[in-house]
């Protein structure tokens, strides 16, 4: 029996009863955390970087040396609003302003700037959440360069 993890579709190709799903590795996951962070360092920045896979679980976070701890829960916390809304976590901060103060006080996730969606051929396979960087905005920038880091993997696979 299968379950819906989050509130946005995400398209799957379905064939009778049986669903297909991407799913990234914990690998390629590690690498986005991974460069997020350098990306963050580079702009000079000590930050944490959390991916999550479809269904909101962690599977990779990785806290720059000097980065607060407290880092490391807002970055999944952004990384799960992207998960529960299909839209990168500023886009939804801006368009649902009016119900942020209710998004907030739900478990696991944080309505800021800073996560963003991870997708393939238009599927959401999961989200990266960066924090630690002065602004929602460089955070955001810190997660897109760590999706870039695996852009031709993501791009390319089927």
């Amino acid at each position: 029996m299968l379950a819906a993890g989050s509130l946005a579709p995400a398209p799957a190709q379905a064939e009778g009863e049986i669903i297909k799903v991407r799913i990234m590795s914990s690998d390629l996951a590690a690498t986005i955390a991974q460069g997020a962070v350098h990306t963050c360092r580079e702009k000079g920045y000590q930050a944490s970087a959390v991916v999550l896979d479809r269904a909101g679980n962690m599977i990779a976070a990785q806290r720059d040396t000097l980065a607060s701890r407290h880092t490391l829960e807002i970055a999944e916390r952004k990384a799960g609003l992207v998960v529960m809304s299909g839209t990168d976590s500023g886009d939804m901060r801006k368009n649902r302003e009016d119900i942020r103060p209710e998004l907030n006080q739900m478990q696991g996730i944080i309505v800021m700037d800073g996560g963003v969606q991870i997708r393939v051929a238009g599927s959401l396979v999961g989200a990266v959440g960066v924090s630690g960087a002065p602004g929602g905005d460089i955070d955001a920038e810190c997660a897109r360069g760590g999706i870039d880091k695996v852009r031709d993997i993501l791009d390319f696979a089927d």
